[in-house]
């Protein structure tokens, strides 16, 4: 992992009079070509094609101009909505906006068909109107997906110049780097004061601590470091000496200059589905929704949970039966080992797995404290002597978590969610930590897709908080697909 959001060697080339590396240029667009036309192909014949055939098929009058109609309503909903922007496709978006936005078809179809008398059966026509609502969202998560495998491998990338204080433009470009899933290559920074940068992006200009006497001031150095580096996005993060008035002049004139502009709020790992914009007395606000703890999607996160298990055992009872026996014949113990862990509100509950260690493993861990490989609470070693042959096999391909199907049965675990951990871990955690028990532990979740032991603790715990605060029923059935592959790459399983 690179040290600071900067691009790779490979997008970088020196420039003899600057004497420092600067990103090569690149296109101001950051999105597949394809994404614009296929977004609009598919709102047209998703909303139309139904309709024509399900009228057709009911005998509802004028099919086809109900269908011409449908479409051209939902590709101008979209539209209006701003959904085909180059900002917004291949963006992530929540399924509670695409069910807004065909809420909001639905109101002008009604009006349509108010003022035109027009006399299908209104069961009939929202039947043909919800093929568009699933074919939209489908639609909207490949274009997603594609993006974010697009900038794993650096094909499409923003070039940001961040603007603030030094601590935050630090925060900024750390936390940045720190992750791969976004599209944000810092190419410099411009501090507001004469302290240092300790993150190491290039510094392309300074700001005074004070507003400038003339409000071209700031926006000069700003935009001249803008067109050195070929920043694609101004990225602002507000501060004592940022702010109000100073911001909104520098906002002015980065936008009449034709630059993108966005201001870092202060918030991290918060979905966009929990974020609302709303203004008072002229000031900005962010509503911030809390996270989903009961309703519907709980109800459904449960059901799923004991009929995915059940299931689950109920197929998968024969290779239970040849894990045991591999096991029997592999080493002296039992077959399954119980340990307890802590659950949801850290009460604990007794876990099942199928023995991968030596039968007296729990004894000789503290002899192998000193080899612990994990800089965190938990123990980890690549090649713990306690394992056995057979334990490799099954850990490789994840097969000695299938017992815990048993605890999902029973509501101790679901099958999505943070790891459990051991009462001496838990006794250790902070209120920080103790925040991963406020969900039920998984079989899977964001650590199992995302390098498992291959992951520091600090990265574990920052995915487990951001899978409890930002938590919904479709990300579950999300996660669980891409355990399927996990599993079969088999990184990080140890």
């Amino acid at each position: 992992m690179r040290r600071v959001g900067t691009p790779s060697s490979e997008e970088i080339q020196t420039t003899p009079a600057q004497g420092r590396a600067v990103a090569a240029p690149h296109g101001s667009s950051d999105k597949a070509r394809w994404y614009l036309p296929v977004a609009l192909v598919t709102d047209a014949a998703g909303a139309g094609v139904p309709v024509e055939l399900v009228f057709d098929a009911t005998g509802q009058p004028h099919p086809l101009l109900c269908a011409g109609t449908a479409a051209l309503s939902w590709a101008c909903v979209q539209a209006g909505r701003h959904r085909y922007a180059s900002r917004v496709l291949g963006e992530s978006r929540s399924a509670r906006s695409v069910l807004h936005d065909w809420l909001i078809l639905l109101g002008v179809l009604a009006m349509v068909r108010t003022v035109v008398g027009e006399a299908s059966e209104p069961l009939v026509a929202l039947l043909a109107l919800t093929p568009g609502l699933l074919l939209t969202a489908a639609c909207r998560k490949l274009t997603y997906h594609h993006l974010i495998a697009s900038r794993r491998v650096a094909h499409a990338v923003r070039r940001v110049l961040v603007v603030g204080e030094p601590s935050a433009a630090d925060y900024v470009v750390d936390h940045l780097a720190a992750r791969t899933d976004h599209e944000y290559v810092v190419v410099g920074a411009v501090p507001v004061g004469l302290a240092n940068l300790e993150c190491g992006a290039p510094v392309a200009a300074r700001l005074d601590s004070l507003p400038p006497a003339r409000p071209s001031g700031d926006s000069g150095a700003v935009l001249a470091a803008a067109r050195e580096l070929g920043a694609d996005l101004l990225l602002v993060a507000p501060g004592p000496r940022m702010a109000g008035e100073r911001l909104r002049r520098l906002s002015w004139a980065v936008h009449d200059a034709g630059v993108p502009l966005a201001v870092l709020p202060g918030l991290t790992d918060v979905s966009e589905r929990r974020v609302e914009l709303a203004s008072a007395a002229g000031l900005t606000l962010l509503h911030i929704s809390p996270p989903v703890r009961r309703g519907v999607q709980i109800t459904l996160k449960s059901a799923l949970d004991r009929v995915g298990a059940g299931v689950g055992l109920l197929l998968l009872s024969p290779l239970f039966g040849l894990i045991a026996a591999a096991i029997r014949l592999g080493s002296k113990g039992p077959v399954f080992y119980r340990q307890i862990r802590h659950g949801l509100d850290c009460v604990p509950f007794t876990m099942w797995k199928f023995r991968t260690m030596v039968a007296d493993a729990d004894d000789r861990k503290p002899e192998l404290a000193p080899a612990n490989e994990n800089d965190g609470l938990m123990f980890k070693m690549r090649r713990d002597p306690r394992v056995t042959r057979v334990g490799r096999i099954l850990r490789r391909c994840s097969l000695d978590e299938l017992p815990q199907l048993l605890n999902v049965l029973r509501g101790d675990m679901s099958l999505v969610g943070p790891r459990p951990p051991l009462p001496e871990e838990v006794a250790r955690y902070d209120e920080v930590e103790l925040r991963r028990l406020a969900v039920k532990p998984g079989l899977t979740g964001l650590w199992q897709v995302s390098g498992r032991s291959e992951l520091s603790w600090d990265e574990t715990l920052q995915l487990d908080l951001r899978y409890v605060d930002n938590w919904t029923f479709t990300s579950d059935v999300d996660l669980m697909a891409r355990t399927l592959r996990a599993v079969v790459d088999g990184r990080g399983a140890y």
